[in-house]
């Protein structure tokens, strides 16, 4: 999870029992996070998910107690590996092929893998050299195996070097080898969005509303589009990097967004919570895309399903929809 967003954009589930997910939420996934010692057992969670009709989830690493729990539930996962891998992935592709013969290719009749992750927030940082070759080979060894399943990474926003306004967005160095390979294999990038670590960094410059999407007027104005939430003005920022460098067709995929509801944070409330979740769920559902991309539907996966207690204390421990005991912390309406 991303702890803050560049200061350049500082100017600028879940649901109640019964109640069932209509299919139009398909685009609306759960990160389901395991860092917590008191989690209900895998079955129990892919059957709350499936008694809710959610549709997809995403994995940090590779779990066969979970991935055997999803046999046969037409739900799509996003499968990552473990940070520490990267290294042996990068650096050895027999490594990759066992990884791949281990935890993807006895589930592929069973498991809809809908892409595999190579690390998760690793750039900038000491593992970011090994992304781009672990994701190499383990494209290969999926395509060796005669499987189709896009590989990718997870960033954060500190991969941009640029990003206010949305219109100036660009990238760091390292990303352009990376974006390169994306656009050539049609993967899309998975990206870390999270307007709550901008606001509660700088709340004189991020208005609460802009980041909870409840602003009535536009409050950035870049050239002719004008931004009324920071989530909008996150995902053009990065638009914006991809097309500087070649990356025109790479989709982005919202592979975290979230608000806690306490842990002694700025603006970490129940009702701050469940306004930026219900908020985020009514935009990716209408399919309003952002002012750069009018209309065009966003995939994007709430963090998290769980209250895990074994993440820092504070605020990380209250991302979650559900307490461990599987009540909701709040309600998100997933109707519209």
């Amino acid at each position: 999870m991303e702890h803050y967003f560049l200061c350049v954009v500082a100017f600028g589930v879940l649901i109640s029992a019964g109640f069932l997910v209509p299919p139009e939420t398909e685009a609306i996934g759960i990160n389901y996070g395991l860092l917590g010692n008191n989690l209900p057992p895998p079955d129990k969670v892919i059957s709350l998910y499936k008694s809710r009709n959610i549709t997809s989830l995403r994995l940090f690493n590779p779990n066969s107690t979970i991935i055997t729990s999803l046999q046969n539930s037409n739900m799509d996962v996003i499968l990552g590996t473990y940070n520490q891998d990267l290294q042996n992935l990068a650096k050895n592709p027999s490594f990759a092929s066992q990884w791949v013969n281990t935890n993807i290719l006895p589930y592929t009749k069973s498991v809809n893998f809908k892409y595999v992750s190579a690390g998760n927030e690793v750039i900038p940082g000491d593992l970011e050299d090994f992304v781009l070759p672990a994701m190499k080979n383990l494209d290969a060894a999926l395509q060796n195996a005669g499987l189709e399943i896009p590989v990718t990474t997870a960033v954060s926003t500190q991969v941009l070097n640029v990003s206010y306004p949305p219109s100036k967005g660009e990238f760091r160095d390292i990303m352009t080898p990376l974006v390169a390979f994306l656009e050539a294999k049609k993967s899309p990038l998975l990206v870390n969005v999270y307007p709550y670590f901008a606001y509660s960094g700088d709340p004189q410059n991020v208005q609460l509303d802009y980041a909870l999407f409840t602003a009535n007027t536009t409050v950035v104005h870049d050239g002719p589009l004008g931004y009324s939430n920071l989530f909008d003005a996150i995902l053009d920022a990065t638009y914006t990097a991809l097309e500087k460098v070649g990356g025109s067709n790479v989709d982005i995929v919202v592979s975290e967004t979230g608000w806690p509801s306490g842990g002694n944070g700025l603006g970490a409330t129940i009702e701050n919570a469940k306004i930026y979740n219900n908020n985020v769920v009514a935009h990716i559902e209408k399919n309003a895309g952002t002012p750069k991309k009018p209309g065009k539907k966003i995939e994007t996966y709430l963090f998290a399903m769980f209250n895990e207690n074994e993440k820092p204390a504070g605020t990380e421990q209250n991302f979650g929809l559900y307490h461990p005991d599987m009540t909701e912390v709040y309600h998100v309406d997933f109707s519209s």
